[in-house]
């Protein structure tokens, strides 16, 4: 199937006007019974005996397909076949199908039009409402043949349900040939052998085609309702291609949009504000601050709150999205619809073949994860964010430099305080809870958790915290710098071999003569004092209760020297709360100074990355939570389309939690002019998907959609599944368990821009971003192999040489050859055998992906499942024909919503081997559109 802006552009899936789609008025119709997900009804056609306007003309020959609703006197223009050519007996390879939506009933009566095709540039299909009974107006390029009709109950209670009908001339005298119509059941297998096919006329390129619309089977019918709350509107075909041993192989092909090219964006970017907010507060808590650290943070704030209040304004836009679930390529430069993905859809291929296992072959599709309403005038983020980090490290400024790495850290120990205060508080009145109901089990289980809590703490025991703690005392009003006398001691991270002299700029954090770093150390000996002193009185108490004593006994607490302690053990008849509630609450105390202290030096560290350039840093950010929305909706469509395929595979099961997934992203964009932008941004936003990781729970309600929590640094996704298919889950993945990707990106720009960019350009980029990726697969290879179950290993590699094809993959690479697609096949072949979730991306998932998602799925066919030689190049143009798609041209572009009788416009639907043939032509075609263009200007 030909890769299109929208699955809804299918004629019949645009069958009529919303008032009509189930007005019955007062009328009773009998409905059509079918299975539920399942098409209302399908047929296909062929015609024989047909009887040429003209002598001896050889007739090419086209069906228009029209419904008359039995509540309206309109006639409904509904689907047209493809063109059969140089026969007069034409078997039509594209069926008919009524989604289970479309208002049919079994009085619906369906008209049956012939014409003779004379110039197929003229013909266009379209879909529209007609006065009553009337024919479509004669058009230029094609004549009337003839026509006929019936009701679809004489279809459906007719004889092995085929009708015969014999097709009349416009004034119903003359008989000018017979139609056949063909009720499809696509549950029943075909018996029988395919030697026949090869002497199909010319016109006959592929196998039988008919449409469906949702094949689950391989699945199981009980998951459907769970894919069907992330997937929309699909659009299916059915191709019918005989194998090398002659027999029938069936291939349902669809494609499907996803409502998480919204829910996804709009998830994240909820969670981008509160982040902000919260960041924001912390810097107004930050205290009071000298004078040229003050105005350095109102100004943060401000451009802050701006953000802010942008980011606010984009969720409210989105939040009013009500129409399609996905969004077109015409869409991309919107600023409203920035973090939302192109053209985001699944396309899946079921193969029932006579000899294999049926097959499920999914490739996400989407447009190429970018910041278009940016722009790439300055280049994407791998080149803007290299270029940021160099001006911060070597221009002089008023601010302290911390490393990419120690920003990083503090921000996510920032984000653990921040979870850390409200659990000190939880624990600990358990802790008291348990206390005050005299139960010592309660009170050990209470007392682990707090403890672990105080491990938590420790982590904020670093160098970091420690430096950015002197740094904060030297922005405090009256705080002096003096230039140390020795060498620096401080271990903050120098990110080059020679810094600039200390008089240019801070380049560490510099020393105060009157700080007291030992202070900080006092801090946390109370904090372990007071822990040992809980820990000490619960002994006591549990050791009275077990023994029926008492005792006040001496030891352990009277050893740690604290003397609220010492007060409290000298009255044991006390009760457990009252004795223990004191050293609660100077915990508490102890924990909140640590929290404090170390909140606020982090903060400070975060204003000294804002501060440097505010537009310039807050714009990156920017277009680097745009490019990851994009990335991050077409991750999560894909992980979950991957769990509802695989959940029954033990082996896939195994992996998941034990080594995670591989994701591969194909692309296809080129190194030249704006593209170099784009491919820069997409590098960054996949390799940004590292930080995400999934959590698969139990659904408690009919709300199965993905909830996003976590920061920027690293987010969860937590995907819901129904009972059922949760309980069928091993117990590491029930319990919680993080299940990780590993994304990787290998890029082969294809089309002619590509060719200007090898021959006169730069594709430097290309190579290093699939070095780069190389790398990450063979280290995922690598953990696959040492950790996945050593029988599986050794049933794995009987099945699969991956370690030869990882080796060819890398001469590939290595070779620097021009258009090597070899990369992308060699990559996708790997990815499938390592169950992972595959990506097609070029700008906006149109063209370039069709032809590399189409050549992929009959490169799979003839692999596999013993596609016949003879028929890849048949099977090719039918999933490519754009007769069997409905023979859109730009004007009747579904995005647009209009409908023309303009002559469809050539695209450039180049196969990728004619573009490798060609190169030469096409770089000598471009250099004289240059040439005349510049004669032009001049």
């Amino acid at each position: 199937m030909e890769i299109k802006e929208e699955g809804a552009s299918e004629e019949g899936q645009n069958f009529l006007p919303t008032p009509q789609a189930n007005d019955t008025g007062d009328f009773q119709f009998t409905s059509i019974q079918k299975t539920p997900n399942e098409p209302q009804l399908e047929f296909i056609l062929a015609c024989k005996d047909l009887v040429a306007p003209v002598r001896d003309r050889k007739l090419n020959t086209l069906v228009q397909i029209s419904v008359i609703h039995p509540a309206e006197q309109g006639l409904t223009r509904y689907s047209s076949t493809e063109i059969v050519e140089g026969t007069r007996d034409p078997l039509f390879l594209t069926g008919v199908t009524f989604p289970s939506e479309y208002p049919i009933y079994e009085e619906t009566k369906i008209k049956l039009t012939v014409y003779d095709v004379k110039d197929k540039s003229y013909d266009t299909v379209r879909t529209g409402v007609l006065p009553e009974h009337k024919d479509p107006p004669p058009e230029v390029g094609r004549s009337f043949l003839g026509y006929a009709s019936f009701k679809v109950g004489d279809l459906l209670k007719s004889k092995e349900q085929v009708l015969t009908l014999s097709l009349r001339t416009s004034d119903g005298g003359k008989v000018v040939g017979t139609i056949q119509v063909s009720v499809v059941k696509m549950g029943e297998i075909e018996d029988g052998e395919a030697d026949h096919i090869t002497t199909d006329v010319q016109g006959q390129k592929c196998a039988l085609v008919c449409e469906c619309t949702a094949p689950e089977s391989v699945s199981g019918k009980d998951n459907l309702p769970f894919l069907n709350a992330v997937l929309k509107n699909p659009v299916c075909k059915l191709y019918r291609f005989p194998t090398s041993d002659n027999k029938w192989m069936r291939i349902r092909e669809q494609m499907s949009e996803s409502i998480l090219s919204f829910h996804i964006p709009k998830e994240l970017i909820s969670l981008q504000i509160k982040e902000d907010l919260c960041r924001n507060q912390e810097l107004k808590e930050l205290g009071e601050l000298s004078p040229h650290w003050d105005n350095l943070r109102k100004n943060v704030l401000t451009h802050c709150d701006q953000m802010v209040n942008m980011y606010q304004d984009i969720l409210t836009e989105l939040s009013k999205e009500t129409g399609s679930s996905f969004k077109s390529s015409s869409s991309k430069g919107e600023k409203t619809l920035e973090f939302v993905p192109i053209n985001l859809h699944l396309q899946r291929m079921h193969v029932h073949s006579p000899h294999l296992k049926d097959a499920l072959y999914d490739v996400i599709t989407v447009g190429a994860p970018a910041a278009h309403f940016q722009g790439f005038k300055n280049g994407g983020l791998r080149k803007l964010l290299h270029r940021f980090e160099t001006e911060r490290r070597n221009t002089g400024y008023q601010f302290i430099y911390y490393s990419p790495e120690n920003t990083a850290k503090a921000k996510e120990v920032l984000s653990n305080i921040n979870q850390l205060q409200p659990l000190i508080a939880t624990h600990a009145d358990l802790l008291l809870n348990s206390a005050s109901q005299h139960s010592p089990d309660s009170l050990k289980n209470s007392l682990k958790m707090l403890s672990k809590t105080e491990l938590f703490v420790h982590a904020f025991k670093d160098q970091l915290v420690r430096s950015a703690l002197l740094a904060l005392y030297t922005a405090r009003p009256g705080g002096v710098l003096k230039k140390p006398s020795s060498p620096k001691t401080s271990t903050e991270e120098s990110s080059s071999q020679d810094p600039p002299p200390p008089m240019r700029r801070q380049d560490s954090i510099p020393h105060h003569s009157d700080y007291d770093e030992e202070e900080w150390d006092r801090v946390w000996a109370h904090v372990g004092k007071s822990l040992n002193c809980i820990i000490a009185m619960v002994d006591k108490l549990i050791e009275r209760d077990g023994s029926g004593e008492g005792d006040d006994g001496s030891g352990k607490d009277g050893e740690k020297g604290h003397s609220l302690g010492d007060s409290i053990i000298t009255h044991p008849q006390e009760d457990w709360y009252e004795q223990l509630y004191p050293l609660i609450l100077t915990l508490k105390d102890c924990m909140g100074e640590v929290v404090n202290r170390a909140k606020q030096s982090l903060t400070f560290v975060l204003l000294q990355e804002l501060a440097y350039s505010l537009p310039q840093c807050l714009m990156l950010t920017l277009r680097r939570d745009v490019v990851f929305s994009q990335a991050l909706a077409g991750l999560v469509c894909g992980f979950i389309i991957k769990l509802h395929t695989s959940l029954y595979d033990p082996g896939f099961l195994e992996q998941l939690h034990t080594v995670g997934l591989i994701v591969q992203y194909e692309g296809l964009l080129s190194t030249y002019s704006e593209e170099i932008g784009m491919l820069e941004d997409m590098a960054v936003g996949i390799s940004d998907l590292k930080k995400v990781a999934f959590k698969i729970t139990e659904a408690t309600s009919n709300d199965v959609l993905p909830v996003i929590t976590g920061r920027r640094e690293h987010y969860v996704v937590e995907v819901k599944l129904p009972g059922r298919m949760f309980e069928s889950l091993p117990l590491q993945i029930k319990e919680g368990q993080l299940l990780h990707v590993y994304p990787v990106l290998f890029n082969v720009g294809i089309n002619e821009q590509q060719t200007l960019a090898e021959r006169f350009g730069d594709v430097s980029l290309q190579e290093s971003i699939n070095q780069e990726n190389f790398e990450l697969l063979k280290e995922y290879y690598t953990v696959f192999m040492e950790k996945m179950p050593p029988d599986y290993i050794s049933h794995f590699q009987e099945q699969n040489d991956l370690k030869g094809l990882l080796e060819n993959l890398h001469q590939n690479i290595q070779a620097k050859k021009r258009k090597n697609v070899e990369i992308m096949w060699l990559a996708a072949t790997i990815c499938r055998k390592l169950n992972g979730i595959r990506f097609t991306c070029c700008k906006s998932a149109k063209d370039r992906t069709s032809m590399s998602v189409t050549l992929e799925q009959c490169s799979i066919l003839r692999d596999e499942h013993q596609l016949h030689k003879d028929f890849f190049i048949r099977a090719l143009d039918c999933m490519r024909s754009r007769q069997t798609q409905g023979a859109l041209n730009e004007s009747d572009d579904p995005e647009t919503g209009c409908l023309t009788d303009n002559k469809p416009t050539s695209r450039h639907f180049y196969p990728v081997a004619l573009l490798l043939v060609s190169s030469h032509l096409l770089v000598v075609w471009l250099i004289l559109s240059l040439a005349l263009l510049l004669a032009k200007y001049q």
